[in-house]
């Protein structure tokens, strides 16, 4: 049963409301996953009337840790009818462990169509402006579907150069950096060949993958010579690193950076304006409201928000039409930083991993 009426991720639901009527959705035995309609019986409140606010979510327990194990069947809302709409399962990357999972059908496809918007207004080639390349993760992850979206929306082709971040990521946990390098060559080789025959414009990577561009003199020549947009993701990059890639490396291209992760989806680069001359606001990332919200909080008191300014670990929630996830603890630690009159919703500048993570080690490999 495809139940619109009563979905409200399409009916203009009004903000104030939004999260009321999600609950409504995700927990009603006509339209909720069986997941969460199972689990509200043995929650200690009833989401349907006790959870009408963002910060109402701090009820819910952190269920992200189930996603490695759940039947992604559990996961699809009963109000979606999968005869019709293709629903997918996607993976995270596996920088704390063995992959989560999720199900997507058509809400993070609304999303990409947001981020090609903001992609838009950094001057990154639109319609007619040439070939995609991405170099990054594809197969289970959904990062390489979007970014084929992206390319798809300026009608043009996008070129794929697949790698697994979950070996680079176990070779350089265990210290096999000279396996890592040669992965990376493997792939700069596929790159090249892109490069030298396709009219590339456009090029997805990781800040480690650009840097090894950079270390070759042809890769760098071809990369100047083409392309005109450079949308990085998938890594931590230091200030200096970036301003090194957007002013001496790549100073023709338009340089955008990604935040996100399956669980989330992406947050892009908010576009600067004259008054982000600090450095730590050079790279801004917003999520995409109200689906989607990062909330920078103490990692010792994690319902506490943290002041504009300060750093904190990131709390992540979504509330899509296809996936509800509530307040999430990531392992990433990024500055707050306050709206502006283009974006209303809270910035998140220098992303890192967070210190002293605790048991399970972040790897970030080169994705």
């Amino acid at each position: 049963m495809s139940s619109t009426a009563n979905d409200p991720f399409h009916s203009g639901v009004p903000a104030e409301d939004f999260v009321r009527s999600a609950m409504e959705w995700h927990f009603s035995p006509t339209t909720g996953s069986p997941f969460w309609v199972e689990r509200a019986a043995r929650l200690p409140f009833d989401p349907r009337k006790d959870v009408r606010t963002w910060e109402d979510l701090d009820l819910f327990p952190d269920v992200s840790e189930e996603w490695r194990d759940v039947s992604v069947d559990e996961l699809v809302p009963a109000g979606v009818d999968r005869s019709v709409e293709d629903f997918q399962v996607f993976d995270s990357g596996g920088t704390t462990g063995r992959p989560k999972r999720i199900v997507e059908s058509r809400s993070r496809r609304q999303g990409v169509e947001w981020v090609s918007e903001v992609l838009q207004d950094h001057g990154i080639p639109g319609e007619g402006g040439g070939h995609w390349l991405h170099i990054g993760p594809t197969g289970p992850h959904i990062v390489g579907r979007s970014v084929g979206l992206l390319a798809r929306r300026r009608q043009t082709f996008c070129h794929y150069i697949d790698f697994d971040p979950r070996w680079v990521k176990q070779a350089a946990k265990h210290g096999r950096s000279e396996d890592v390098v040669r992965y990376v060559g493997h792939v700069l080789e596929q790159a090249r060949d892109i490069l030298s025959t396709q009219p590339v414009s456009v090029l997805f990577a990781t800040p480690p993958v650009l840097e090894a561009i950079a270390a070759r003199d042809d890769l760098l020549d071809l990369v100047q010579q083409r392309v005109r947009g450079i949308i990085w993701a998938g890594t931590s990059i230091g200030p200096e690193t970036l301003r090194t890639l957007e002013n001496e490396l790549f100073p023709d291209a338009a340089v955008v950076g990604l935040y996100g992760n399956t669980m989330m989806g992406i947050a892009p680069q908010r576009p600067r304006t004259p008054a982000a001359a600090d450095a730590d606001e050079q790279c801004v990332f917003i999520p995409y409201e109200p689906y989607s919200r990062v909330r920078l909080v103490d990692p010792e008191h994690p319902t506490t928000q943290v002041a504009y300014g300060e750093r904190g670990q990131a709390r992540i929630s979504l509330l899509s039409r296809d996936l509800f996830l509530p307040w999430t603890l990531e392992r990433d630690y990024a500055l707050r930083i306050r709206p502006n009159a283009a974006y209303p919703q809270d910035g998140v500048a220098d992303v890192r991993p967070l210190p002293s993570a605790g048991a399970t080690s972040v790897v970030e490999g080169v994705y």
